[in-house]
Parts: structure tokens; sequence; C-alpha cells
């Protein structure tokens, strides 16, 4: 059965502008210098740099835009459509030579390319005397080999893939031979199928002393009992002192364990990390300040203006000539929103980073993890009354130099925990005394979390192994068995 009825309901939407304006803000300096750069090549109506009569072309703007009547037309003799058509209007195809698809462009100034990790290992290829075949296989290993240097797969695997896609069919016995080649390339370890082939291959390069001999030996027959660090084990099993041993870890500590890493890093691309606030300490206050290339000097054009200025005291007006100062009008309204959109961007990130550098005030005048006060992001959005999704997109893409380095800004949020005091504390502050106990520890017995447990609420900060396991982990501690030195 249909039934027919009324129902009121209301909806917050939010407008086109203010999802502009959100992704403003969440930008940091290099992306919006990018944005910014993109809408004045989109907007001719938008200008930079400093504009003399600024006042009167504002108000100019207001007065000619609030005159424009939407039902009135425009008299083309009045205003020469030339004058404000740019190159930007003429259809692409009438500009390329010889009608050349766009796709042919050279769109992008072009960078000298560095020769590939891959690449590098074929050009070695060509100093060994190698049959066709064997060519084929060593060519398709040094293919196979990942980012770190490793070939993570199985010989039976590659035999398949070489019979299916290189025509080339083989036994997992030439394949294994022509991999003894690959082994021979540099960086040395390259071509392994694990971390013990690869410390094993390494170690074969050295010059043979009583030392590598001993680490050869520990790497090859005692690989499990060396990285579970069974050290009595292996004074047993080699018959040899702790001398000894100290120094064939030694040698074994001083290999590469990604022997790709080294030369695959060469090729890529390089992010450097632009802070957008400054934070100075000025006769012991601090001072904020930010990045000049988020406050560019943008202005509405005068030109454009003046153009949509001139249809007003025209008598006779045509449709087409109202559809081209309606462009104009469109223009200079984005131009105007823009402009006013960046300027509450600014403010925003401003008041925003005074509330955390005035919050965390403690933390700014010594640089000491341990004062870093609890904050989440309500407790800054409720102190400068914004909403907490506003702080999230400042606090997680924004970066600020202080005097103890360039620091994320999300990284002086934390959650906070109660010490035996009762008084609230930073995680932050425990993470950064239990790291500290850990460097202080003695080597050769390493701390429990249970000893380590016991340590903090000596301290003052009562809190479980559990969570004392949780922080080391999320501090990249390894456990005590891992820790452990000879």
């Amino acid at each position: 059965m249909l039934k027919q009825h009324l129902q009121f309901k209301l909806s917050q939407k939010l407008s086109p502008q203010q999802i502009q304006l959100m992704k403003l803000i969440q930008l940091p300096t290099q992306a919006f210098e990018q944005r910014l750069k993109q809408e004045l090549e989109e907007n001719p109506a938008l200008e930079g740099g400093k504009e003399e009569s600024k006042d009167d072309l504002d108000s100019d703007f207001d007065n000619t835009t609030d005159d424009f009547d939407d039902n009135e037309s425009i008299n083309a003799e009045d205003i020469n459509v030339d004058e404000y058509l740019s190159d930007d209007e003429i259809p692409d195809y009438r500009t390329q030579a010889n009608n050349y698809s766009s796709d042919d462009d050279e769109k992008t100034m072009p960078y000298a390319a560095g020769t590939s990790f891959t690449q590098h290992l074929k050009n070695q290829l060509n100093t060994y005397r190698l049959s066709d075949e064997e060519r084929d296989i060593a060519e398709f290993l040094v293919g196979s080999v990942d980012e770190s240097g490793y070939i993570r797969r199985d010989l039976s695997d590659i035999m398949d893939d070489l019979a299916f896609t290189q025509n080339v069919y083989t036994t997992e016995e030439n394949i294994e031979k022509v991999l003894k080649i690959v082994h021979q390339l540099d960086p040395a370890g390259v071509g392994a199928r694990n971390l013990q082939e690869c410390l094993s291959i390494q170690l074969h390069r050295k010059e043979k002393t009583v030392d590598t001999e001993l680490a050869i030996n520990i790497i090859d027959n005692a690989f499990d009992q060396f990285t579970k660090k069974h050290y009595k084990k292996l004074l047993q099993k080699f018959d040899i002192s702790e001398i000894q041993l100290k120094d064939a870890i030694s040698e074994i500590e001083h290999l590469n364990p990604k022997p790709g890493g080294s030369y695959a890093g060469n090729n890529r691309i390089v992010e450097h990390v632009v802070p957008d606030f400054a934070i100075k300490i000025v006769d012991g206050e601090l001072e904020l300040t930010l990045n000049g290339r988020n406050a560019p000097e943008l202005h509405v054009s005068r030109e454009y203006n003046n153009m949509l200025k001139g249809y007003k005291d025209s008598k006779d007006k045509s449709k087409s000539q109202k559809d081209a100062v309606l462009f104009i009008k469109q223009k200079l309204d984005a131009a105007k929103w823009f402009i006013e959109a960046i300027k509450q961007r600014q403010q925003t990130l401003f008041v925003t980073m005074s509330a955390i550098m005035h919050y965390q005030k403690e933390y700014f005048l010594t640089g000491d993890e341990r004062n870093l006060k609890p904050m989440i992001l309500k407790d800054i959005a409720d102190e400068i009354n914004m909403d907490v999704s506003t702080v999230s997109r400042v606090a997680n893409s924004k970066y600020v130099d202080t005097p103890y380095g360039t620091k994320l800004i999300k990284e002086f949020f934390s959650e906070s925990m109660k010490n035996d005091q009762g008084e609230d504390v930073s995680t932050r502050e425990i993470k950064k005394i239990l790291e500290s106990v850990v460097e202080e520890e003695n080597k050769k017995k390493p701390l429990t979390d249970e000893n380590l447990a016991a340590i903090l609420k000596e301290k003052g900060y009562p809190i479980a192994r559990r969570t004392v396991a949780k922080y080391r982990e999320q501090l990249d501690i390894p456990v005590a068995r891992l820790r452990k030195k000879i």
C-alpha cells in the first residue's frame, strides 16, 4: 500500500567555499604555494604583488558588482570584447603548430635520470663471459632483485617464469649456478635469498682473518643462536672466549643487511620539509611567526574591474555582451573570495599554533620532552572556539621550526595518565623516561618489562607491565633478550 506524507528535516551542509577553505587550511606551505600558482594561472582576475590603491579598488568592485543586474543586457559597441578576452580564451588547437596533439607537447622540464639499480647490476654482467642461456637467466635474476637487494622468490618459481615468459627451459641447478655469479656483483650481498645468505656473502668477500673466519662460522652454522643472542651456547659450541665472540660479532654488526638500500635510495625523490611556523625565544619569552610564504600579496585585477564598470553607462546592451560581462563578474567574485580565504587561512593557522605554543610553553622554553603537558585536539579547539576537525587539519600536516629542531605539530599532542600523586602527566613524558631507563641499563643483563614497570613505579608512574610493553613497541625498543650485548 502506497502512502504519501510530508516530512520536515533540518540538515547542515557545507558550501563549496567552506569545503575549499578547509582544503586550503590543510595544505602545508609547499602544497599551498602550488595551489596558489594554479589559482593565479586559472583566474586572470587574480594578480600577485602589491596594489597601490587597494581600498579604492575594493570599493569600486563592491559598487560595480552590487549594481550589476542579471536582467540587464550590454551593448557590444560600448565595450570592446577584445579588451578583456585574453589569449587563454583562444582554443588550444589554434595555438598548436601543425595541430599536433597536446600529448606530444613537452609539458615539464626534463630531469637528469640516474642509472637504475637493476640497470647498474645488468651493466656489471657485461664483464662476465656467459652463454646466451646463462645471460638470459642472469638478467632475469637481476630483474627479480628488490630494492633491498634480495631475491625473495623460490628457484622453482623462477624456473617456471623463465619457461613461460622468456621461453628459456632450464633446471634449478643451472639457476643456482648462475645465481652464484649474481652474488659476485656489487654491492656485496646483492641477490641473496635471506639475511643469513646476505651476511655470509659479505663475510666471504672480506679479507680472511681470525675474526672473519669465526664470524663466517657463526653465520653459516649457528645463525639461529646468533639471532636469538644465545651467547652462552655460542661460547660452548665454538669453544671460544667472550673477547673472541665480541670481536666476531663486531665484524657482523659492520655488515649491511640491506645491500640494495644504499643504491636504490639515490633515485628516490627527496622530500624537503618547509616549516610553516617558527618559534624563537626572545628575552625569555616565546615569539611565534608564520612562514612568509603562507602570506602572499594578492589583489583583484584593476583591468578586469574596469571592464566590468564599463558596461554600466552603456545605453544599448546585447545578450552576447551581457554573457561576456557575467564571465568577468564570475572571475572577479572568485578572485575576491580566494583572497579572503587566504586571509582566513593565515588567521586560523596563527591562532591555532599560538594556542598550542602557550599550552606547551614550558616545553618550548626548555626543549625537554618530559615537560610536555597532556594535550588533545579538543583542548585547543575549546580554547580558540573552533571545531576539532579544523585543529586536526592544522596539526596533521604542519611543521614548526623550534630552537630544538623542526617538529611535526601533531607530536605535541598526547594522552594523559595519572601519576602516584594524582596529577595528569603526558604519556610522552612516560615514554621519554622509559627510553632513558633502557639507555642506561646494563646491556649484559637487560631489564625485562616487569623490571621496567617496577622502576617506573618507583619514579612515580604506576603503570602495568602490558602498558610498558605497548610503549616499548611504540618506541621501537626490542624485548630484553634482543637488547643483550656481550
